[in-house]
This record gives C-alpha cells, structure tokens and sequence, in this order.
C-alpha cells in the first residue's frame, strides 16, 4: 500500500481515480486545506468536473480541457458542442464548465456595479472593464451597447442595443437617445466591441459617436464617452480620453 500511494505521488496518478491518490494529492483536500488560491487551474477544474472518463481522472482531463482551448478564455468563448469534442466531456460537465465561467464574470459585474459613479473617463473604462469586458473582449461578433446615468453620474440600466457580424454592426442613434429619454438619463457610456482586438476607432465608429452625441444635445443629455472593448484592457480605447468627443 505504502508503495502505491508513493508512486501515486510521483507520477500525480495520471490513470488513477483521484480517489485513489494520497490525500494531500487530491485537488478538493488541497483547497480545503490550503485555499483556492494554491490550486492549479487543472485542480480547480478537477473539483468542478468531479469525474474523468475510463482511464483519465477528473486533473488528467482538465488538463486536456485547457490545452485544447489554450485557457481559460478559449474555453469561455467555446461553444458547448466544441467543449463536448474532448473524449470525456459530455453535455452535463460542459454545462458545470460554462456555470463556473458565468458565475466569474458575474463577479466582475458586481464588482462593476459597486462604483459609486462615472463621472470621468478613468471611471467608465474601469466600469466597462468589469462589466461589459469578459463578456465582449472575445466575442465573435460587434455588439453596440449602453450605460444608461442618473443625474448623480450613477448606472441606471445597462442596454444591448444591437449585434451585428463580424466587421459591423447596426446603429440607430434615434433608437439610442430613445433609449436615454424612457430612462430618464442625464448622460451616457456608449460601450462596443472590435472581435479583431483592435481597439482603435474606425471612420464609421466616429460618425456613429458625433451623431449620438448630437443627436443627445437636442435633448440635454451628455454623451459622456464611447468606449471600444479590445482584447485585453490595455487596448480598450476612450474616445473622451483621445480627445474625440
């Protein structure tokens, strides 16, 4: 017995049931132990995962899982379907899988959420971020949206508007003010996506935001900025803060 639980150890028990290996082995001992925050993403999708297939445990199998997708937002922006590809994922665990991702980005929701106020360009790039990023910084397509604000520079609502193909999408800027007036909105974020990763503004996205905002001063509402979600942050881009607006 002593000798398979050491050779358990050593190899990590690659074919073995996790059962099977040595308790300071298994990924939910461990976070019980010692905190989430020592698990390697393998372990954490082990817990979540629970199970492997004949001959691959639940570690064996994430580690499968990440590889195949290079991470955490290859996974998020797979389908089901393509999750379900890999030998051992069926629909049950990949439904647990896209769980545990939306549960994440709801955290960042609420995270966004806690902001007082956007009153300034840093504030609604920080608000984008958190809110709107992991849901549109990897999606496939553009999608124009809006955060709606109170005369205090607080969220009211936040709007998806439209979604469009891959290098467009539809704008009304008569459907947008319409959106701020049945709010009573004093101003506006104008929030959009480039699935290119591109963060830098295009010919049509300027047009779009002039006429917003001219289309808002007819009706004393303040379009406050228009921020394009890149890839990552650094590639966010704040036309207020480029001096666009």
């Amino acid at each position: 017995m002593v000798r398979r639980q050491e050779s358990v150890k050593k190899s990590g028990g690659a074919n073995l049931p996790i059962r099977e290996w040595i308790e300071e082995e298994r990924p939910r001992e461990t976070l019980l132990a010692l905190g989430t925050e020592c698990l390697s993403l393998a372990k954490l999708f082990a817990i979540i995962l629970r199970t492997g297939r004949r001959g691959v445990n639940a570690e064996e199998l994430s580690r499968r899982l990440l590889n195949a997708f290079s991470g955490l937002r290859g996974i998020d922006s797979a389908s089901i379907s393509e999750i379900c590809r890999i030998d051992g994922i069926g629909l049950a665990k990949a439904a647990q899988i896209k769980a545990a991702l939306e549960i994440g980005k709801r955290l960042f929701r609420e995270r966004a959420q806690s902001l007082e106020c956007i009153e300034n360009p840093r504030r609604a790039l920080d608000y984008v971020a958190a809110f709107y990023g992991p849901y549109l910084r990897d999606a496939q397509s553009e999608c124009l949206c809006v955060i709606l604000l109170n005369r205090r520079h607080r969220p009211i609502r936040a709007v998806e508007l439209s979604r469009g193909t891959i290098g467009a999408v539809a704008a009304d800027p008569k459907q947008i003010v319409r959106e701020a007036v049945q709010a009573a909105a004093s101003s506006m974020v104008l929030v959009h996506n480039h699935p290119s990763g591109d963060g830098e503004p295009s010919e049509d996205d300027i047009s779009l935001t002039y006429a917003v905002r001219d289309a808002c001063d007819l009706f004393g509402i303040r379009l406050l900025d228009h921020v394009i979600v890149g890839k990552d942050p650094e590639s966010y881009c704040s036309f207020a803060k480029k001096g666009l607006l």
